[in-house]
């Protein structure tokens, strides 16, 4: 509040005439208070006449914002006690009958028989008093049930009986967690998926991809749905699609791949399964690339509808596929280790998937039945790089035009 420095009667009667229109407000009890009693005192209250304390009852009123019920009510207090202090207000309450020693020993008698019902509780707490003689129990052999649990869910008594448990994980015997070890052999082959983002609560296109680890040849598909009876036909053309034997399943902790249903598809095809590790983010690390390198660079972030899955895949399998392994060169790492062990990755050297498979020792050795060297190098000599890049591009802009009818007809 703005306080006025003991005004004198003739300033406050002047005051009050000259402010009829204006109306004031105090803020903060403890101040108001505090103002009134200052106020009071100044003007020697008690000994002013009647016409005079009614001109300071007019302007303390006026400066708080006070009713005249309230204003009464703090002059009678002040005549009383000389002095105007704000009343602190004590909420009537129950007695009680329940100490903290007593919820203390609820706690310990919960924690000993592993928490059981109220009524088996109240029985134990009652024999405890009136079979065995604990007198510490006297109290609580009578507690009803009810008020049992009213202890129960008291601050005091959660404080002292709070457990924590560590959370268990649940064991999944399907894949073995390492890092696959090809030793220099084409086969083994990391899968990661990649989502085409959500629409109003819709999902969208789901991508697979796969990469060998040697030679990096790569292979995509797409899916409608991650679920087992979408992805399993989709996952079985991808492995058909390597010109050599898979011989290893790399993936990540996902459960679109960590399930019986894929378990038992690379079993019938001899295939080892293996998992991320905990702790060792890099498992993973060369498909995650690709994901970015690849099929973000080709096939953006916006929402793809899964509707278009069939027509994606068809996509991948006629010309993104053969685009990525025959004409596409990515970068071989070599790796380095210095005195302390830790390794380190150069990339001087950069060749397509088909050109390291090719100068592999006894390349031809590891294709698959049916598969020839001949064969291959044929499919990479029908078109240069550039010419299928562009062949490449075409088919992917007449894939993204049948996504947006209206954007092609304008």
């Amino acid at each position: 509040m703005q306080e006025i420095e003991n005004p004198s009667l003739e300033q406050i009667r002047a005051f009050l005439e000259a402010s009829q229109e204006v109306h004031f407000h105090g803020e903060g009890r403890q101040d108001v208070y505090a103002w009134v009693d200052r106020t009071l005192r100044q003007q020697s209250y008690p000994k002013l006449s009647r016409a005079d304390k009614g001109l300071v009852r007019r302007f303390v009123m006026k400066m708080t914002g006070l009713s005249r019920a309230q204003m009464t009510r703090l002059i009678g207090q002040f005549d009383q006690t000389q002095a105007v202090r704000a009343t602190v207000y004590r909420r009537r309450r129950f007695g009680r009958r329940y100490t903290a020693a007593d919820v203390a020993l609820l706690v310990e008698v919960d924690q000993a028989h592993g928490r059981l019902n109220g009524a088996a509780t109240r029985q134990i707490l009652e024999r405890e008093y009136g079979v065995f003689g604990q007198r510490q129990y006297a109290r609580l052999a009578t507690i009803s049930v009810a008020h049992l649990y009213n202890l129960r869910n008291s601050e005091g008594y959660r404080r002292q009986r709070i457990e924590y448990t560590a959370t268990r994980p649940t064991p999944v015997s399907i894949g073995e967690r390492r890092k696959p070890a090809p030793a220099g052999e084409p086969g083994f082959v990391r899968v990661d998926t990649v989502h085409q983002g959500d629409l109003e609560g819709v999902k969208g296109v789901y991508h697979i991809n796969a990469v060998d680890e040697v030679t990096q040849w790569q292979v995509v598909g797409a899916a409608a749905h991650i679920s087992e009876a979408w992805l399993l036909p989709v996952l079985e053309a991808i492995l058909m699609q390597f010109p050599f034997p898979v011989r290893g399943f790399h993936s990540d902790n996902g459960s679109e791949f960590i399930n019986h249903r894929v378990a038992e598809l690379l079993n019938k095809l001899l295939v080892e399964q293996t998992k991320s590790r905990p702790r060792h983010s890099n498992d993973n690390g060369l498909v995650e690339a690709k994901n970015g390198a690849v099929i973000r660079k080709h096939m953006g972030y916006l929402h793809i509808q899964a509707e278009h899955a069939v027509a994606i895949d068809g996509f991948y399998r006629e010309h993104l596929n053969p685009y990525l392994n025959f004409h596409r060169p990515c970068g071989q790492a070599e790796i380095t280790t210095d005195a302390k062990g830790k390794q380190k990755r150069i990339y001087r050297r950069y060749a397509t998937p088909w050109d390291v498979l090719r100068q592999l020792p006894a390349a031809a050795s590891h294709l698959r039945a049916g598969q020839t060297m001949a064969a291959l190098e044929a499919l990479s000599l029908q078109l240069s790089d550039t010419a299928a890049a562009r062949s490449m591009q075409q088919a992917k802009h007449e894939l993204f035009r049948s996504f947006y009818p209206e954007a092609r007809h304008a």
